[in-house]
């Protein structure tokens, strides 16, 4: 059974909480054990609004400031198993939200570069995510850059029409990318790897929309 207790359990509600969470996420068939244990470990009750704290471990969109949303819980892990994150790697995350994600990305043992549009929301997660986790959260438009360098893996935590040339780009050769291809209202799970593999698209999720624009100060 999930739990709503919020931010006010304490370490060991908190355990049981998480456990119960990813409980019933495996329930639903989501079994990438290296994602549900980065799941159990990063609760997501710290990266939600206060009040919606208490609905942090439901399989849940919740909204955030600026019209942004943090992601269900299992659509996120549906990305993130797609997504093959191995120790060491380095990733491009487009659109920080929360931190949620980058947290994860982050305790999966990934040196992360996250980019956010909103001010305001990559300043409330460089508050949260731990100051020793090998992140980066740099207020930019993730549609109009990529970072610098090459990664091994991207995560477009949104909605696009089309894969940004940049992201591709920004890949590796062995590189894998994962979006929510199509619109907000009806995208589609899509893994992209360099030629032969190309796109493969997967099952609809329901995913917030990027904004195209300049990084806003908000």
């Amino acid at each position: 059974m999930e739990s709503d207790a919020g931010l006010a359990d304490g370490p060991a509600e908190e355990a049981v909480g998480n456990a119960a969470f990813v409980l019933a996420l495996l329930g639903r068939g989501l079994r990438d054990r290296a994602v549900l244990r980065a799941m159990e470990r990063v609760p997501r009750a710290r990266f939600a609004m206060p009040e919606h704290a208490d609905l942090a471990r439901r399989d849940l969109a919740l909204p955030l400031p600026c019209g942004a949303a943090m992601t269900a819980p299992g659509t996120v892990a549906r990305m993130l198993a797609l997504l093959r994150v191995e120790p060491g790697q380095r990733v491009l995350e487009v659109g920080t939200g929360s931190g949620y994600v980058t947290a994860l990305l982050a305790e999966l043992g990934a040196a992360v570069t996250s980019l956010e549009r909103y001010a305001t929301l990559a300043e409330a997660a460089r508050g949260r995510i731990s100051p020793d986790a090998p992140v980066t959260v740099l207020h930019a438009d993730g549609l109009a850059e990529a970072g610098e360098g090459t990664y091994d893996r991207v995560m477009v935590n949104g909605a696009v029409g089309a894969l940004n040339p940049g992201w591709i780009a920004a890949l590796a050769p062995a590189g894998r990318l994962v979006a929510g291809l199509g619109t907000p209202g009806g995208c589609r799970l899509t893994l992209y790897r360099h030629a032969p593999e190309g796109c493969e698209t997967g099952p609809s999720v329901r995913l917030a929309g990027l904004v195209p624009g300049r990084a806003l100060a908000l």
